[in-house]
């Protein structure tokens, strides 16, 4: 099976972060630099992505030109969750992606995990748990108390 790939807009910036905790590689246009249209640089740029949108125009036009879209028509990113499920998007919480910027993450080494730990001054004891690291942002991603609060929401959305 082929992996899904996304291109979002910029009003699913919550959709984006929630699919690339999921392992999805998904790409913002709010990330990138775009000169001209959005809308035009977004129907014929990232072909091999899924289109995310909740523009009611951007998605005829992308239907009309042959693009793979979907419209999401919730206001709310646990609503949202729900469409894309429906759509056979799986919602678990991978790690294997920077929730930020979309990098694949990895194990840091020793002095990266304490640049950040300095940086951020955060504990030491941070040295004994399982990281993970985005290397463009320089940050740091484990098993905190978030971990927690995004296993408990994501409980509720699968209600």
């Amino acid at each position: 099976m082929v992996e899904m790939k996304f291109l979002t807009d910029r009003m699913l910036g919550k959709l984006t972060r929630w699919l690339r905790i999921s392992g999805y590689d998904t790409l913002s246009i709010a990330d990138l630099e775009v000169e001209g249209e959005e809308d035009d640089f977004m129907l014929k740029n990232f072909r091999d992505r899924v289109l995310l949108t909740k523009d009611k125009e951007l998605y005829r036009k992308s239907i009309k030109d042959g693009r793979k879209a979907i419209l999401i028509k919730s206001d709310s990113v646990e609503g949202q969750m729900k469409e894309l499920m429906q759509k056979g998007v799986k919602f678990q919480i991978v790690m294997d992606r920077c929730s930020l910027c979309n990098t694949p993450l990895r194990k840091p080494s020793r002095d990266e995990a304490i640049e950040v730990i300095l940086r951020e001054k955060l504990s030491e004891d941070m040295l004994k748990m399982d990281l993970w690291y985005c290397e463009k942002c320089r940050k740091l991603y484990w098993m905190g108390g978030h971990w927690k609060n995004m296993t408990r929401f994501l409980r509720k959305v699968e209600k």
